[in-house]
């Protein structure tokens, strides 16, 4: 049986950004995933995932965020790929709404940590936000943030691209392997899968949706697992007001709504329509028994509730649906600990359907606990105990 400095148990955003920076390091790595990833399957997936500098999750956020994309850009050089997309962000929100989006305060909180962090951004009322964005309905008294840095990244070539770099650095990507358990022993951690058995010194495990089977109950409890609609509307005869040069990313904290709208611009032109979405937290699933089919109720549900009144020089007809997963914790803060029991064991849960924007940093960080013992990162808000201690 090979030994391995560290195994990594799961290979979406975070495993993959973990095996690649720990490789990068020189450690001997072995990397597991239960499908071959980048797929479809779990929350690493859908074209676009939206990337900002200010932290409306709280300003904590923002120095992962800015590590990350720095990191985003040298692994575009490294493999020639353009991951990262500046098209500029859009927070829309009003002392009116009604929806959350993780935090009671995240308009304000975005403001505050642009002001600590000396992001560069405009507070627009809602005139100018329909003088530079038609599109958007926006009522009179909604006011936007604008951010010029924040923008959308590619998942599946961003998931691909750290694997492939992983591989090129001497880690060990085993794809369509199901980790069924893993057992400390006094000299190694040993990780049982349907095909053998594997030992390291330090497990991280990174399993997304799949934590639940793998982290320990007192950090399974904490867990939720929420199914998330993506839909993309057809843009009609208005491509050109969509385009990412003329369409921002968006975040908007809706009135009259339990939830809030996001989307991007029609990335892939006229044909491949605007990505939007809606977050639901009212009803669970698990990774296994989730319903991944988006019916055409819930395609036309979600125009007329939401893209009719809010973008309305979008088409009816949906041109793509699919489903993704959220793994939520109470206060919507990632996981970032050790196993209680075994400190040679990470559990990694950066979670709560933001963080996919966090993962170079993230795994950068790890990669440099395992090998230095220590991060330039506080990562103390992520502890579990938080959530039993406050």
């Amino acid at each position: 049986m090979a030994v391995f400095e560290t195994i990594v148990v799961g290979l979406g955003a975070m495993g993959s950004a973990t095996a690649y920076h720990l490789a990068k390091r020189g450690h001997r790595v072995l990397g597991l995933d239960r499908f071959s990833p980048p797929h479809a399957l779990g929350s690493s997936h859908g074209d676009t995932r939206i990337t900002r500098l200010a932290i409306g999750e709280g300003a904590h956020y923002t120095p992962l965020v800015m590590r990350s994309h720095e990191l985003w850009r040298e692994l575009e050089r490294e493999t020639g790929k353009q991951l990262l997309t500046s098209s500029g962000g859009l927070v829309i929100s009003s002392a009116a709404k009604t929806s959350v989006n993780h935090s009671e305060r995240f308009f304000q909180n975005t403001v505050d940590a642009a002001i600590k962090y000396s992001i560069p951004h405009e507070i627009l009322d809602a005139a100018e936000i329909r003088r530079r964005y038609p599109p958007f309905n926006v009522a009179t008294d909604e006011v936007g943030y604008f951010e010029p840095s924040a923008g959308y990244l590619r998942p599946e070539a961003c998931v691909a691209s750290h694997l492939d770099m992983a591989e090129a650095r001497g880690a060990e990507i085993h794809r369509n392997e199901r980790v069924l358990a893993y057992e400390p022993s006094s000299t190694a951690v040993n990780v049982v899968t349907e095909h053998g058995s594997h030992a390291c010194s330090q497990l991280v495990i990174t399993a997304g949706a799949w934590a639940p089977t793998l982290f320990p109950p007192s950090a399974t409890q904490h867990l939720r697992i929420y199914r998330q609609t993506l839909l993309w509307f057809d843009v009609g005869d208005a491509a050109e007001s969509f385009a990412p040069q003329n369409f921002p990313i968006f975040i908007w904290e809706l009135q009259r709504r339990k939830q809030g709208l996001y989307g991007f611009p029609a990335i892939d032109g006229a044909d491949g329509g605007v990505k939007v979405g809606t977050e639901q937290y009212a009803q669970t699933t698990t990774a296994d028994t989730v319903e991944r089919a988006v019916s055409e109720d819930e395609q036309l549900a979600t125009y007329d509730d939401y893209i009719a009144p809010c973008l309305p020089a979008l088409k009816r007809k949906c041109v793509q649906a699919t489903t993704c997963l959220y793994t939520v914790t109470p206060d919507f803060g990632f996981i970032i600990d050790h196993h209680p029991d075994d400190e040679r064991v990470w559990l990694i849960s950066p979670c709560s359907g933001h963080g996919f924007k966090h993962s170079p940093a993230i795994g950068e960080a790890l990669a440099d606990s395992i090998v230095d013992g220590a991060t330039r990162f506080d990562l103390s808000a992520f502890r579990i105990d938080r959530f039993t201690t406050n």
